[in-house]
């Protein structure tokens, strides 16, 4: 297939999704109602640092936010799974709106420990709009080419979360004060969560009465070590965005950081779109494994820390199968799922990669204290091919 046949085919997937009804408010209401996900990190910092506040008190902050989000993002999926989407996404979105307001409001140095239970809540009610999304993607697009087409879309599009979040927060402060981050995030949130909640295809969702287990889609075969799989791939992402940032300080140009995370997210949008002209697999799981092996042969030339024009490339290029990994671990979940734990089964997908990510981050940050920036990018490319070890075996019986 040509080059052109295939930016056509990939054109012609896309558009056939976003032509689908319902399909342009799921997609983009989804993305708003996460755009706190993106925010929260740089506001939190603002809003600490304007109050006087270390770095420590931030991270902390940050930390408790994004960890009882992953705890949490099961519960609400096992709950949705149970009843229905619009009611537990409005009701945790009000919640966590509240609990933003709270810390956009008060002190956070004076009153930490105000501060730091807002931050649980507001992370603990992360409305579940992530997995929302990709149980309804069966039932607002046509056909199984377009389904495929629809996950790596969405793969692609969560960059611009972390790309406009953080631009967000600063469009915002400056306008507003530091504060005002937290406190657009309240309004961000809200907006988002509501709008998809109000859609049609989620108000007339239903859960299903499959037989209830305490481990829910955690007992299907196979669905551990995919998990698992997509732990060691959030670890290869956290490991790179720290990586990079030790590198560029090493270059002597710390803004460059900024620039080169941008260029990794942009390999991942392209990589996303064109992923979608892929036909669909026989065998997802075999598929998954190619794309793990791709994802760890991007992040390998990264090892080399040569220039920043030839690290610019390298950014760009490793971000590339990240897309194409996740919508095809999307699709295969949707196959692994007990059924009745669908929505809580892709929950469990996002805590994967997000304690990767912080453990991928947590590892780096002390080799790069300790050894250099190669020594990152060597733990990130680590992290890929054991994801690629734990799909050797097949995961589909």
């Amino acid at each position: 297939m040509s080059t052109g046949t295939t930016v056509g085919s990939s054109a012609g997937s896309v558009v056939a999704v976003l032509r689908s009804r319902y399909v342009p408010r799921l997609l983009s209401a989804s993305l708003i109602g996460r755009l706190p996900t993106g925010m929260a990190p740089l506001a939190i910092l603002l809003a600490v640092r304007e109050h006087g506040g270390d770095y420590r008190l931030a991270g902390l902050l940050a930390a408790l936010y994004a960890g009882s989000a992953a705890v949490c993002g099961p519960v609400l999926g096992r709950l949705i799974d149970r009843t229905r989407q619009a009611p537990v996404l409005l009701a945790s979105a009000a919640i966590s709106t509240a609990a933003f307001l709270v810390l956009g409001l008060v002190d956070p140095v004076r009153s930490a420990a105000i501060s730091a239970a807002a931050a649980v809540v507001a992370g603990a009610a992360t409305p579940q709009l992530e997995p929302c999304l990709r149980v309804l993607w069966e039932r607002v697009v046509a056909g199984e080419h377009n389904i495929r087409a629809a996950f790596s879309l969405d793969a692609a599009t969560q960059e611009l979360i972390f790309v406009c979040g953080p631009l967000v927060v600063l469009g915002v402060t400056a306008f507003g004060g530091p504060s005002a981050g937290l406190l657009a995030e309240a309004v961000v949130g809200l907006l988002g969560a509501t709008w998809f909640a109000t859609a049609r295809p989620a108000r007339s969702w239903r859960g299903t009465h499959a037989e209830r287990h305490w481990a829910g889609p955690l007992r299907g075969p196979g669905v551990l070590r995919l998990f698992a799989a997509l732990v060691c791939v959030g670890a290869t992402i956290g490991a790179f965005t720290v990586g990079i940032t030790g590198y560029a300080e090493v270059a002597g140009s710390p803004s460059a950081a900024g620039w080169l995370i941008a260029l990794n997210a942009a390999g991942a949008l392209l990589g996303g779109i064109a992923y979608t002209a892929i036909p669909v697999a026989r065998r997802e799981d075999r598929r998954l494994l190619v794309l793990l092996a791709l994802l760890a042969v991007g992040y390998l030339p990264l090892v080399l820390v040569l220039g920043l024009p030839a690290m610019s490339v390298f950014a760009f290029l490793s971000g590339c199968a990240l897309p194409a990994v996740l919508a095809s671990a999307f699709a295969l979940i949707a196959r692994m799922a007990p059924e009745g734990t669908l929505t809580e089964a892709h929950a469990w997908m996002i805590t994967s990669f997000g304690v990767g990510n912080a453990l991928g981050s947590a590892a780096a940050g002390t080799l790069l204290d300790l050894v250099s920036p190669a020594a990152a990018f060597t733990l990130a490319t680590a992290a890929a091919c054991a994801s690629t070890a734990l799909a050797i075996r097949r995961l589909l019986t």
